[in-house]
């Protein structure tokens, strides 16, 4: 992202596409609700006659009842579409674990015998000239890139949140419970994220960083 953007990350993976889309198609949806609402407002406020047979009307009832309720067919259709294959979890290439503790994230690559880090946000005073402040960490997650992910996510302590918005994931990490979830990075770059979970006292420092 950059600064001040008001839309959302460039997508790095396909589900993210799919997620930009239908962002998109429901506010298309929206905009054209609001002129045709305001619109019709509008011009009730400056005209001054009226339609005796549209005040207690079955036909006007039938019309404004049966409209909303196609139009909410079309979010609706997509956005379950959306939420299945958001669920859907393909045959993984590799699968790494993500801890929640207060306040840091800690991996564990499962596929492997003994390879895990915790991973720190860089504090301010020790960040490199072209660092992110509140957003680098000592050891970023590498992953390879065009290969099914799947990440396990549970905490240790508190519930925490695993959030990439560049990759289309936010998953919970409750203790006592193991969340999945899968991506797949269709390019390489570092991608950012935040627990989006209210943690505790050091919740906004304990971000997310993947190289792919």
């Amino acid at each position: 992202t950059t600064w001040a953007a008001l839309g959302l990350q460039d997508s790095a993976s396909p589900l993210m596409e799919q997620l930009t889309f239908f962002h998109d198609h429901t506010l298309m949806i929206l905009v054209m609700i609001t002129t045709l609402v305001g619109y019709l407002m509008f011009m009730l406020f400056f005209n001054p006659y009226t339609n005796r047979n549209l005040l207690h009307g079955q036909t006007i009832e039938m019309i404004w009842t049966i409209l909303p309720a196609i139009v909410l067919l079309f979010i609706a259709l997509p956005s379950l579409r959306l939420l299945y294959l958001l669920d859907e979890i393909n045959e993984p290439s590799v699968t790494l674990s993500a801890i929640g503790h207060q306040w840091y994230w800690s991996y564990e690559y499962s596929d492997f015998m003994n390879v895990e880090f915790d991973s720190y946000m860089i504090p301010t005073n020790e960040l490199a000239p072209d660092g992110f402040r509140l957003l680098d960490v000592d050891n970023h997650v590498v992953l390879p890139m065009n290969s099914q992910i799947r990440i396990l996510v549970t905490a240790a302590d508190v519930i925490h949140s695993w959030t990439v918005p560049a990759l289309g994931v936010k998953v919970d990490g409750t203790p006592g419970r193991l969340n999945q979830t899968n991506f797949l990075m269709n390019r390489p770059g570092l991608f950012y994220g935040q627990c989006s979970e209210i943690c505790g006292a050091n919740h906004s420092f304990m971000p997310i960083v993947i190289e792919s």
